[in-house]
């Protein structure tokens, strides 16, 4: 499976700070955005990527990530020329999609904690699976109504009497009908394909599936300020507690055997004196002294 990072968007909602810099590079406490749905799709194993955004942004995601081979990755870029919709992700990087399945994640979208993520791709064989997330408000968002069995029965989007409390975050697995839906979709409205509509399709056929996110998982979507704000103070309270890094690509790769110890020890090399350095020697003491993790 492969996998797209969308951060493409004008990010007006955190205006003036996008004046500086894309939404997806914005700090969450000590990282950069983008770390965090990159570490969480590497953690369910996927290491080919492809990261669509804009052209004034892209050579900024470029300099910051590369190709991914010092992570044991390969990562690929894609301009958006123009936001016209999720479902566009699937036109822009149809020749990186190939016939392979994909996972779509958007890049403004945080996940911490669980397994659901490893395991639903670890499962996946075809058709598509998204996932719910229960909300205490869910007129807000895409909300999806499932069977006990994980069989999607409806989606709607932002409805004014929800027929569930679950929530569809920005996560979606896919098999390769995928493209062939985007390409034969009709823009919304507003102009936009619409990945609800792909979601609907799919639903149409019967081979939606829906993986339930444990009340261990935490979701957060850091799109404004005050939710970037609280996205940050989370990610501190937990680093500090329990002395772990959240969203640390290097280390994910170094646990699923994409790199091995002594290639994670040389990224070490030409980074600053800093709390990150500092944090991945420790990640390395530690698995010379005690091993990997499983993957």
């Amino acid at each position: 499976m492969k996998g797209i990072i969308l951060a493409g968007g004008a990010g007006s909602r955190l205006y003036p700070l996008t004046q500086v810099a894309s939404k997806q590079l914005q700090p969450v406490y000590d990282k950069p955005m983008v770390y965090y749905p990159l570490t969480v799709l590497i953690a369910s194993g996927i290491r080919e990527f492809c990261l669509i955004s804009t052209p004034h942004d892209l050579p900024r995601f470029q300099q910051l990530l590369g190709d991914g081979k010092a992570w044991g990755l390969s990562i690929e870029y894609r301009e958006q020329a123009k936001p016209e919709g999720i479902a566009q992700a699937f036109l822009i990087a149809a020749d990186f999609i190939g016939k392979d399945p994909v996972t779509l994640i958007l890049g403004d979208n945080l996940f911490f904690g669980g397994d659901a993520f490893p395991r639903a791709f670890g499962e996946f064989e075809s058709g598509a699976t998204i996932f719910a997330y229960h909300v205490n408000d869910p007129e807000r968002y895409g909300v999806v109504e499932f069977d006990i069995q994980g069989r999607a029965i409806s989606l709607e989007e932002k409805p004014q009497q929800p027929r569930s409390n679950y929530a569809v975050p920005g996560v979606y697995l896919y098999d390769n009908d995928v493209i062939e839906i985007a390409r034969n979709m009709q823009p919304s409205p507003r102009g936009e394909l619409e990945i609800t509509d792909v979601n609907k399709e799919y639903l149409r056929r019967g081979t939606l599936k829906v993986s339930r996110l444990s009340r261990g998982t935490a979701w957060l979507d850091a799109g404004t300020s005050t939710s970037l704000h609280e996205a940050s103070a989370y990610v501190q309270t937990i680093e500090k507690r329990q002395g772990i890094k959240l969203g640390c690509p290097e280390e994910a790769a170094l646990h699923r055997h994409f790199h091995t110890i002594d290639q994670f020890e040389h990224l070490l090399t030409p980074m600053p004196k800093c709390e990150y350095r500092d944090y991945l020697t420790e990640v390395a003491v530690d698995v010379r002294k005690h091993g990997l993790r499983g993957a």
